[in-house]
């Protein structure tokens, strides 16, 4: 009997790697002569980078970089495929949780940390890149990003203009030759879920600006700097970036990286989860064991686990659902091929004496999902 766990992180909790050992103890401990396959998988949030590396026997990399506001950072990526592709997060680099509360300023804020992420990538000799993009601190539409790539951003008197998103109001020209031509061989690939155009009311400063601590004030300028800075691409480069489905992915990073590497912004589930391995691993496979913290509509739509689901569904392969709890929408499931949820809630009061243990909580999670189905 071969079992594939594949469960996304249990967010707060345990990451993706951590909720696939604890489900893959207690099936031991139900079917202890199964082939049991973990694999870790992620929808391009929190987890991405790891999830991969895990999936794919990789190894992680450091890279001394700039913080959002140019503290020095200690960012990690991984590589995968025997090094010829890169998987990172951006929040390694220019994430919101770098930079504290009381010194927030997000017209300052940079992605040059994120830039200099990716040039690192490119040195180790990696011909790919997968991004994850959440978690941001930034509002600069990817500017520090190409800055530290060696794109030059320049203002009406020919001076370099300084990084953070309001400064792109003063760009006029934008120079690419300094950036390395590897460039142009290398496919990057952005997990981005979210659809939001660059500017506008469902724009990045609208919508997100006031996450990072943009007053009403703020928003409107860096909305008018992105606007701005979409012009000046548009006549520099030739490409019209700022009404692209997840533009504004990022503080308008998804724009810059269209723009300036000329990504391909796609759903996080399907990228992540065919990057992972998983379809190889389906072969043979006789029961798929996934799961996150909260199973709800948004699962089935959008969420790694849906993408696992979807994807054993096609191959005749029987999934189980392992949750937190359950929300809205969550009998969706069921179209994709679940065919049971389990939840730490609903199981008991033995299941609830775990909460301060979350492996032991899966891994007992895992016993009961096992023993209630007839694959014994």
């Amino acid at each position: 009997m071969k079992v594939v766990v594949a469960p996304n992180s249990f967010k707060g909790t345990l990451t993706a790697t951590q909720a696939a050992h604890a489900i893959a103890h207690g099936v031991r401990e139900v079917f202890p002569d199964a082939e049991i396959v973990e694999v870790p998988v992620a929808d391009g949030g929190e987890g991405t980078a790891e999830a991969l590396v895990t999936a794919n026997g990789g190894t992680y990399q450091w890279a001394n970089v700039e913080g959002p506001l140019g503290d020095p950072v200690h960012a990690s990526y991984g590589l995968i495929d025997g090094g010829a592709t890169a998987v990172m997060e951006m929040a390694s680099a220019s994430g919101f949780s770098l930079v504290s509360a009381a010194r927030r300023d997000v017209r300052r804020a940079s992605t040059f940390g994120f830039g200099q992420l990716l040039e690192a990538a490119r040195t180790s000799g990696a011909q790919a890149v997968i991004c994850g993009i959440g978690g941001s601190a930034t509002n600069d539409c990817g500017a520090g990003m190409a800055q530290a790539l060696g794109i030059r951003l320049v203002d009406a008197f020919g001076k370099d203009v300084p990084r953070g998103g309001a400064a792109l109001l003063d760009v006029e020209r934008i120079d690419v030759s300094g950036r390395n031509p590897g460039w142009e061989s290398i496919r990057v690939r952005v997990a981005c879920d979210v659809t939001n155009p660059l500017t506008g009311p469902q724009g990045a400063s609208h919508v997100y600006g006031p996450q990072k601590g943009a007053d009403p004030e703020t928003v409107l300028l860096l909305d008018r700097a992105l606007a701005h800075f979409a012009r000046v691409i548009e006549r520099e480069l030739g490409k019209k970036i700022a009404d692209v489905p997840g533009a504004g992915a990022a503080g308008g990073t998804g724009a810059g990286m269209l723009a300036f590497l000329d990504a391909e912004l796609t759903p996080g589930a399907p990228l992540i989860v065919g990057a992972s391995g998983f379809d190889r691993q389906l072969q043979r496979a006789d029961l798929v064991i996934t799961g996150e913290g909260r199973a709800d509509g948004q699962t089935a739509y959008g969420k790694a686990p849906g993408e696992i689901a979807r994807r054993a569904r096609a191959a005749g392969v029987p999934v189980v659902l392992i949750a937190g709890s359950k929300g809205p929408g969550w009998e969706a499931l069921s179209e994709l091929g679940v065919t049971s949820v389990v939840t730490l809630i609903e199981e008991g009061a033995d299941l609830q004496r775990a909460l301060n243990e979350p492996e032991g909580m899966l891994a007992r999670a895992a016993v009961v999902a096992c023993r209630r189905h007839p694959w014994k």
